[in-house]
């Protein structure tokens, strides 16, 4: 009867052992799916931060346009590029063309910038003072954004690819995100020089 009773205490330490370490494991699962969540979440917070400035700036673009329309007859490429960006609707972009727009837009305005320092009239213009100055803060927080969603897809990419979160990522389909980056011509240096000729 004794040598009954140890096995039976032995028999349900051992269960208890097992449902415990059962407990344990899933309580881990359940924290790194629910981390991996969350990382997700924000990388997608992120970009809307970013989607949002994109969406002012783009708003801008009527003012540019009203801008270099006064001086359209000097510049008719880059008045021509602008209201073809403008003539597009926003809502219908997807997140890629999203991206290219912001890649357009940073051309063209570079372009336009370095064209006002030849004209002292539309540089010294009170219009183009304030598109000026609307388009520096909505440019320094569209870099605040991306540095953002940068991060937040950086931690959410080590969650998706470090053991042992990859094993759930994998099996709930957590895939890897590309951070925002710029084209090789937005990185160059500009050559106001060369602006100018085109």
């Amino acid at each position: 009867i004794h040598k009954n009773r140890k096995r039976q205490e032995d028999a349900r330490y051992l269960v208890m052992t097992i449902f415990i370490i059962i407990a344990v494991i899933e309580v881990i699962f359940i924290a790194i799916y629910n981390s991996l969540v969350r990382k997700r979440n924000e990388t997608e917070n992120a970009f809307g931060a970013i989607d949002v400035m994109l969406k002012k700036r783009y708003d801008l673009i009527p003012n540019l346009v009203a801008t270099v329309k006064q001086y359209a007859e000097h510049e008719k490429s880059t008045f021509a590029q602008i209201t073809e960006m403008r003539n597009k609707s926003y809502a219908s972009f997807s997140s890629q063309e999203k991206e290219n727009l912001d890649s357009a837009f940073s051309q063209a305005c570079t372009h336009f910038f370095a064209i006002a320092e030849n004209y002292p009239q539309l540089k010294a213009s009170e219009n183009f003072e304030q598109l000026q100055r609307a388009l520096n803060e909505t440019e320094e927080q569209l870099s605040a954004a991306r540095r953002t969603f940068n991060a937040c897809v950086t931690d959410y990419n080590n969650a998706v690819q470090t053991f042992p979160s990859n094993l759930l990522a994998g099996m709930f389909g957590f895939t890897r995100k590309n951070v925002f980056s710029i084209s090789e011509q937005e990185r160059a240096v500009p050559n106001v020089n060369n602006l100018l000729k085109q």
